[in-house]
């Protein structure tokens, strides 16, 4: 197989595979969450606001409580940094968005270049950071199993793998048939897929769960008349 077959490789069946895999999961995710229904609420609701409610959950709680500040300050600190670094190179990067607009037909202005690669080193260092105190701190070192480094693992990688890319070649455009250095980006194509692969099973399906989890909270305080 040459650098080019594999790259039509990653571009053609591994993509559809990955992707089949990621929507289908995560469908099966949700559904099964909603399988489990809940006991219902015989007490008279002392407020009906449960889309602001749900909102509350889902935003409010992206700010650490005040009760929570004092312990895991470098955990806490490194959490924001990669999870704004990773939106920046995600959904700013203009191939990335060359690449949604290929398989769906939305779009949306890219940022600037170099405001993304200005992204990259700190989202890179604060990945490191946190597998070093998942590594180092015993209470957490003791709570880490195989979800948790491997879900770490398969983000980490689609980032050193676009950056071997990136920085080995500036390629054309991924419209290109032919870019100058196939083998970098079918590597880091093979990289995202993985990670499609992964994230509906592991931890990692946090991403689109923590909106359902964080919204039904909000919800059911809201009902109780709670605040966050």
């Amino acid at each position: 197989m040459t650098q080019l077959d594999l790259l039509d490789f990653a571009r053609g069946p591994a993509l559809w595979l990955s992707l089949s895999v990621l929507i289908i999961g995560s469908a099966w995710r949700v559904i099964a969450i909603f399988r489990l229904g809940n006991k219902p609420d015989l007490s008279e609701p002392r407020s009906t606001r449960w889309f602001a409610g749900a909102l509350r959950g889902i935003f409010g709680r992206m700010i650490a409580r005040k009760e929570f500040r004092h312990g895991g300050k470098l955990g806490a600190f490194s959490g924001y940094v990669y999870h704004l670094g990773l939106a920046a190179i995600v959904f700013g990067y203009l191939p990335h968005v060359l690449f949604v607009e290929r398989l769906t037909g939305l779009v949306w202005p890219p940022l600037p270049a170099p405001l993304v690669y200005l992204a990259v080193g700190p989202t890179f260092v604060a990945l490191l950071m946190v597998l070093f105190e998942r590594l180092t701190h015993p209470v957490l070192r003791l709570l880490s199993g195989l979800d948790d480094y491997f879900s770490w693992f398969v983000v980490f990688l689609p980032l050193l793998t676009g950056m071997a890319a990136v920085s080995g070649s500036f390629v054309q455009p991924t419209t290109s048939r032919s870019p100058l250095y196939p083998l970098p980006l079918a590597i880091h194509l093979l990289s995202v897929e993985l990670l499609f692969l992964w994230l509906p099973f592991g931890k990692l399906a946090h991403a689109f769960l923590v909106f359902l989890s964080r919204g039904y909270t909000g919800i059911a305080l809201a009902r109780k008349g709670a605040a966050l």
